[in-house]
């Protein structure tokens, strides 16, 4: 009846095995970017801190086991992330602005001494701690679409004023003319 018992936990635990390998293989495949860090003292409440600044932004923050993992990140051809593999991990995915993630969790790091950015990836390439450092410091992707639209509205702007000018001068001119005439 034990070795039963045994058979049947291992062939579940297997099972959950194998769900969570299929998980991590979909996150790594969907995500355009994801950090990986070391949480490994900060406490339960910093956590949950963190954890729900991300989930505000659409980010997606998972404690993950490195076995597993490491064995999704070599089917997602992500294998040099194996290096930032040293303690406890946890990876936050990103599913639309690679910046956005890489500025919270290094605000985060700011204000959490003990949590450690490892590297991450941005759309299956590698990137090291400093990378995410310096993609840390770029505007985010609205900032860059509000500076765009700005620079488009600004020629715009100007020929509207210019032509508004030359058009008042045009008014005045034909108004003049046309007292000159009828005086």
């Amino acid at each position: 009846m034990g070795y039963k018992r045994e058979v049947n936990l291992l062939a579940k635990s297997r099972a959950v095995k194998e769900q969570l390998l299929n998980e991590y293989k979909e996150k790594l495949s969907k995500a355009k970017a994801g950090v990986i860090v070391c949480n490994h003292g900060i406490t339960v409440e910093q956590d949950t801190a963190l954890r729900k600044k991300l989930r505000e932004a659409g980010i997606e923050y998972k404690v993950v086991k490195k076995t597993l993992f490491t064995f999704a990140v070599r089917e997602n051809n992500l294998s040099e992330l194996e290096q930032f593999f040293e303690g406890p991990i946890a990876v936050a995915f990103s599913y639309d602005d690679p910046v956005k993630v890489a500025k919270i969790l290094k605000e985060g790091a700011k204000d959490l001494e003990k949590l450690e950015i490892r590297g991450g990836f941005i759309e299956g390439k590698v990137i090291s701690a400093k990378e995410v450092d310096a993609l840390s410091k770029l505007p985010s992707r609205e900032e860059l679409v509000a500076k765009m639209l700005g620079g488009l509205n600004a020629p715009m702007s100007g020929l509207v004023y210019v032509l508004s000018g030359t058009i008042r001068k045009l008014v005045l001119a034909l108004d003049a003319i046309a007292k000159k005439q009828s005086a």
